[in-house]
């Protein structure tokens, strides 16, 4: 079988793509992948690492805020739109690929709407609680659209054929365990809070977790784990500010870039951190209570209705950005460190919540579609 995929942008688009890609390569070693990511982007270094063979179109995204800057980024974009699906045509006669895996991003959308065009079977896969735009613009031609949550078919087409698969998982987050990862990171019998804002970091959710580590090196009850980010070269500057002493509380573990999140994951009593579908996906899987806070400057505030599908089924807490302090963090923080019932219930709901065989129900939509017997047209 030969299988292109297609997503980029973020690492919450390419991961599925990644992670679909292997669990395909596990049942069917002969399988031959190509992935087609946009040039320049994240998919360029992350699917180099994975190993599979990759080609580039250029394209990029509209800006929403009218200036005369973005008027000339749109007129660019329109051309680029043009031009990405002249480079996918060629890609996909070269390839002639047995069906199309789409994962979202701005390069899904032309490279899977050419593909549709010539009569390749598409299917595409939407992480988010709220779809983006690609997969909405695309609901109606791909044979199956694959929903993380159920709550976003609602948003669809009702044309659109849907299925719910949930989220793959890494299988190293699975296979993480709580008391063998506490012992390799040195944690002992406290409380362990884990906290972050992404791999750049989040300077609002950094400001509330100040105050929040600030106030707990006081009592030193609870250890930590914060990642702050590569973008926020202020934050350790903002916490010492309060008095906090990186020596003096060694149970305070403070990362610019957390790059051991399964083990630092599976040794959590209690997670703080954004809305992203991928973390939502893996606290799921790790039966993980959490406090989210999701962005508000994501497209279609889709993070607020990822953790809304959580706060709905009393699997997490949430703090809106809007409302966010470090008093506020903090008090809630204490509020569930000190209810082992009401963390054990968050957690145990979250795990009710993951789609445990989401990898299999992907790889058998992929197989589904590639063997509806479509062939490309000629043109």
């Amino acid at each position: 079988m030969k299988v292109l995929f297609t997503g980029g942008g973020t690492a919450g688009h390419i991961n599925p793509a990644l992670a679909a890609a292997g669990y395909l390569k596990e049942k069917e070693p002969d399988a031959q992948i190509l992935y087609v990511g946009n040039k320049g982007g994240m998919e360029e270094r992350l699917v180099a690492a994975a190993g599979y063979p990759m080609r580039t179109v250029t394209i990029s995204g509209f800006q929403r805020k009218l200036t005369v800057k973005n008027l000339v980024r749109n007129a660019q974009t329109v051309v680029r739109v043009f031009t990405a699906s002249a480079q996918t045509k060629k890609i996909l006669r070269e390839f002639d690929p047995d069906v199309c895996v789409g994962t979202g991003g701005y390069v899904c959308g032309p490279v899977l709407r050419e593909a549709a065009r010539l009569g390749y079977p598409c299917v595409i896969h939407e992480s988010n609680a709220y779809p983006g735009v690609t997969t909405k613009m695309l609901a109606k031609s791909m044979v199956t659209v694959m929903l993380a949550v159920p709550e976003a078919m609602k948003y669809l087409d009702a044309d659109a054929t849907c299925v719910v698969t949930g989220n793959p998982v890494r299988g190293e987050v699975l296979s993480a365990q709580r008391e063998a990862s506490r012992k390799a990171l040195g944690l002992d019998n406290r409380p362990v809070v884990l906290s972050f804002g992404g791999s750049l970091g989040a300077s609002a959710v950094n400001r509330a977790a100040a105050y929040m580590l600030a106030q707990s090196a006081k009592t030193k009850a609870i250890q930590h784990i914060h990642g702050y980010g590569t973008h926020d070269e202020h934050f350790l500057e903002e916490l010492r500010e309060l008095g906090f002493n990186e020596k003096a509380n060694p149970q305070i573990r403070l990362l610019e870039y957390i790059d051991n999140m399964p083990q630092c994951l599976s040794a959590a009593d209690l997670v703080i951190g954004r809305a992203g579908a991928m973390t939502l996906t893996e606290i799921e899987a790790k039966n993980k209570p959490s406090i989210l806070i999701p962005s508000p400057n994501v497209a279609e505030n889709h993070q607020f209705h990822n953790a809304m599908a959580l706060v709905n089924r009393g699997a997490a807490e949430i703090i809106e950005e809007k409302d966010l302090t470090g008093e506020r963090l903090w008090e809630t923080v204490q509020g569930l460190i000190h209810d082992p019932q009401r963390l054990h219930e968050l957690g145990e709901n979250a795990g009710k919540l993951e789609v445990l065989d989401a990898s299999e129900r992907i790889y058998s939509v992929i197989k589904s579609a590639a063997r509806t017997g479509k062939r490309p047209r000629k043109g």
